[in-house]
Order: structure tokens, then C-alpha cells, then sequence
């Protein structure tokens, strides 16, 4: 399997998929994973591992399945031993359906959300330091991979504004943004799609995007471009839905992006 080396995310990768954490583990760090189960699915696979070598040691192995019934397995294999499995019913990734997966690490378990939602806690089986490969399979296909570290108290200023509306190669990973200003190539038009991948420091007092919509704290935003409003969906959930005062769209070629937040990737 391909094994990319990058803290930047990956964007579209092809499945089967091995990506290096540059780093490794630490607490307070973060992966989100943003995707669509595959119509039919039988099942599919999101692994933390040590290393990206076959036999690896997996530290979570998070497993949907759709046999009779949905449900979702995680576990651990160490020396090529499985351990004993954790079953949740009520799988919160129907067959079809888009979802972002949000895996963050604490001193004692690993906290995973899904949709915005808290889903589990899987306690620590293996060092989570030893941890450095995310591996991903089966039915499903994978919009972006991000990575967020814990965020410093007083977060540097970049220096200068990043470059937006460049969507990276798929497999290969793109170079994080930053607060500021970039062009919307062609401007807005229904249908048009804009993702926002990010942390919001946690003494923040506001954040903006260029609709100035404010949120305390956020994933993924998506915001969808119909033909009357603006669709805005937060952390896999739909938030608003804007109905247009201005127009033509197409005269909206900018989008702007300010606040006390750290952004992992914007897509135009």
C-alpha cells in the first residue's frame, strides 16, 4: 500500500489507504476523518497502528459492520493476536451515507465522535506513543484525512494569508490554511460545495466565515450553494439554512476566514 509522510491532511485518498501521523500520538491530538459508506457495504475499517507494515500492531481497529445486524466492532491486535471485541448496535454510519469520524486522544481511553456526536470511549490497550500509521478499508471511499494537535495557548500568528480555492491532488496531502483571504475561482454558483476543516482555540471569543456565520467550536463545516440559500452543515449535522440577499452569486469571489481558530484545510 502507498504510505504518505505528512501532518497535512489527505485529501481523496485511494482505498485500501496507509498514511503516516507525523509525530505519532500525543494527548490532546486529534484525527478526523471525513467519508461516505459505499452503497452495499458489508463493512469497513479505520486503524490507529504502529507502523505500516502487514502485522502491524493495531492500537483501535474500528469496524462497521451490516451483516443482519448493524453494529460496530473495535478491538486491538498485538503480535498478531486479536484481543476481545467491543460491540455498540445502533451503527451511526448507515450504507450511503456521508459521516466524519473524529478519533482524539486522552491519557486514558481514545474518544471517538461521530457526526458531532460522542459515540465511545475505547480505553488504551497499547501505548498510544507508539502509535504513528492510520490505515483505512473496505466500502467506503474518504473525502479528507486531518490531523490537529493540541493547541497552544497562545497560538503564533502565520505571516502571511494562505492560498484557497486549490483542491490538492487526491492521495496526495495539501498544505494547512490559515485565518485570512483567498478567491473563490468563477464565484459562487448552486450546487457549489465549500469545506472547512478546523479547531477553534478554546479562549476564543469569535470566529467568521464569509457568510459571518459564527460557531463556538467546529470540525468540518460544509457549506452547500442552492439555488435560493445557503445550506450550512457543522460537524456532519445541518446548523442553517440562509436564504440569499445577494445577487448575482457569481459576483461572490472571495471568501474570508478570521477569528481566534486554526484551520486544517479549506476546499473551494
Amino acid at each position: 500500500l502507498p504510505c504518505c509522510f505528512s501532518f497535512s491532511p489527505f485529501f481523496s485518498p485511494i482505498i485500501p489507504f496507509t498514511g503516516s501521523i507525523q509525530g505519532g500520538l500525543q494527548e490532546g491530538k486529534s484525527i478526523t476523518v471525513s467519508g461516505r459508506v459505499l452503497p452495499g457495504a458489508d463493512r469497513f475499517h479505520v486503524n490507529l497502528q504502529c507502523g505500516s507494515r502487514a502485522g502491524a500492531d493495531i492500537a483501535i481497529h474500528i469496524n462497521p459492520r451490516y451483516e443482519s445486524q448493524h453494529y460496530v466492532v473495535t478491538n486491538s491486535c498485538q503480535n498478531g493476536t486479536w484481543g476481545t471485541e467491543e460491540r455498540k448496535y445502533n451503527s451511526p454510519f448507515p450504507a450511503g451515507s456521508s459521516f466524519t469520524l473524529v478519533i482524539a486522544v486522552t491519557r486514558d481511553f481514545y474518544q471517538v465522535s461521530i457526526n458531532g456526536s460522542h459515540f465511545m470511549e475505547y480505553r488504551h490497550r497499547l501505548p498510544f506513543h507508539q502509535v504513528d500509521t492510520i490505515a483505512v478499508g473496505g466500502k467506503v471511499e474518504i473525502s479528507s484525512i486531518a490531523f490537529q494537535s493540541p493547541v497552544s495557548a497562545f497560538p503564533a500568528q502565520p505571516a502571511f494569508a494562505p492560498q484557497l480555492g486549490f483542491q490538492p491532488q487526491p492521495g496526495f496531502p495539501a498544505q494547512p490554511g490559515f485565518p485570512g483571504q483567498g478567491p473563490i475561482s468563477g464565484g459562487l454558483r448552486p450546487g457549489r460545495t465549500i469545506t472547512i476543516q478546523g479547531t477553534v482555540y478554546p479562549s476564543a471569543t469569535r470566529s467568521g466565515f464569509m457568510i459571518r456565520c459564527c460557531f463556538i467550536c467546529f470540525e468540518t463545516s460544509i457549506y452547500q450553494f442552492n439555488t435560493h440559500s445557503f445550506r450550512i452543515v457543522a460537524n456532519g449535522m445541518q446548523t442553517h439554512t440562509y436564504k440569499y440577499r445577494f445577487n448575482p452569486l457569481h459576483a461572490v469571489t472571495a471568501l474570508e476566514i478570521d477569528g481566534d481558530i486554526s484551520l486544517t484545510s479549506v476546499i473551494v
